[in-house]
């Protein structure tokens, strides 16, 4: 599909035959952001990995850049006071549960803890599909809910690699400084390395780009990302 003038003027500014210092790309994302609105920096860190491995976690970026998001925790008794105390915009059980499979869908996070999954696991359809299914892998399967939900509201996020090998996950906005979206970067190319299988061979980063919503990918150099990742 053919792209618009803006996008073209933008990719001028790139030299594709290069792989840039992870800073120097940073810089460059922003300077190529065209967009009316303010464009979400996005790293895409492509891992040698098998059909049977998967590289999952979360992190919690020393800089933010989202909205705060509406979590709801499913829970009961002590715990569910608990996640009122620490802030949960939604708390409940089998209420909660009802109304969801009734079709509503007003929040963003889902933390459940672990009495409570075999309810919770009737909404897996649901959720599941929309990414919001609580699970112990990604630290929304708890019974610290205080600690769950101020890590949430600090802006911990998931990452996953997907089916090619692929690790998306958004670290900043073009208006941003470029020291934080480079800080971001780093920690999140930190915490993707020590996800590395056990039985992983070769090099583990094949390649990492940063891009903004609209503007083109620009190569970082993969040394430099991983001697930043491991400073």
């Amino acid at each position: 599909m053919k792209k618009g003038k803006k996008y073209q003027e933008a990719v001028k500014k790139v030299d594709r035959n290069k792989a840039y210092a992870l800073t120097d790309a940073a810089n460059l994302v922003k300077e190529c952001s065209f967009a009316k609105f303010t464009e979400t920096v996005e790293l895409s860190v492509k891992l040698s990995l098998k059909k049977s491995q998967t590289v999952r976690d979360t992190v919690v970026l020393p800089h933010q850049f989202s909205a705060q998001k509406k979590i709801l925790v499913f829970a009961k008794g002590d715990k569910a006071q608990e996640a009122l105390d620490a802030g949960a915009a939604y708390v409940g059980d089998t209420d909660l549960i009802e109304k969801i499979r009734g079709g509503w869908m007003e929040f963003d996070v889902a933390v459940a803890t672990p009495d409570m999954m075999k309810d919770v696991g009737r909404l897996g359809p649901i959720l599941g599909r929309r990414g919001l299914m609580p699970n112990p892998k990604t630290h929304t399967v708890t019974n610290d809910i205080k600690e769950a939900l101020a890590e949430l509201n600090k802006g911990r996020t998931e990452f996953r690699s997907d089916k090619t090998g692929v690790v998306h996950l958004a670290v900043g906005k073009v208006n941003m400084d470029v020291d934080k979206i480079t800080e971001n970067a780093k920690t999140a190319l930190t915490e993707i390395l020590r996800k590395k299988p056990s039985d992983a061979k070769g090099d583990f980063v094949l390649s990492v780009a940063l891009s903004s919503t609209m503007g083109p990918g620009v190569h970082v150099d993969v040394k430099d990302a991983l001697a930043s990742a491991n400073a």
